[in-house]
């Protein structure tokens, strides 16, 4: 009877270190994946604040050259000076949807935390049956 019960403490050790070792990997993984998270909002953050900044005094700029050349060439033709002002912003605006397109294309995943995931998954398909 001691040699079953004594089984059993080595069993009951053994899936007891099982669970530690699963639960302290599953926290160094969520651990990872909230640093990435953390990372990628404070990026984000600070490319919208940076975005607008740009974008206001952009803005600024293109309204003080639209009056600009329509204070100059108003005497000579108003019409084609607002055309040609509203064709160079039209073609900027496409060239900048473009880039949008091409960036959100481009987005980062959380690659070190996939990649720990599936390092984890073949270890743990090598040591179970």
């Amino acid at each position: 009877m001691e040699k079953a019960t004594n089984g059993l403490e080595r069993l009951a050790s053994a899936v007891g270190g099982f669970g530690k070792a699963l639960l302290a990997m599953g926290e160094n993984r969520l651990e990872l994946w909230l640093l990435e998270v953390q990372e990628e909002r404070e990026l984000l953050l600070r490319t919208v604040l940076l975005a607008l900044g740009v974008a206001t005094l952009g803005l600024l700029a293109l309204i003080s050259l639209t009056a600009a050349i329509c204070v100059l060439l108003w005497e000579r033709s108003p019409g084609t000076a607002l055309l040609g002002l509203t064709t160079v912003y039209g073609l900027g605006a496409a060239v900048l949807s473009w880039r949008l397109f091409r960036l959100r294309r481009v987005a980062r995943q959380p690659s070190a935390t996939l990649e720990q995931l599936r390092k984890d998954r073949e270890c743990w398909e090598k040591h179970l049956p």
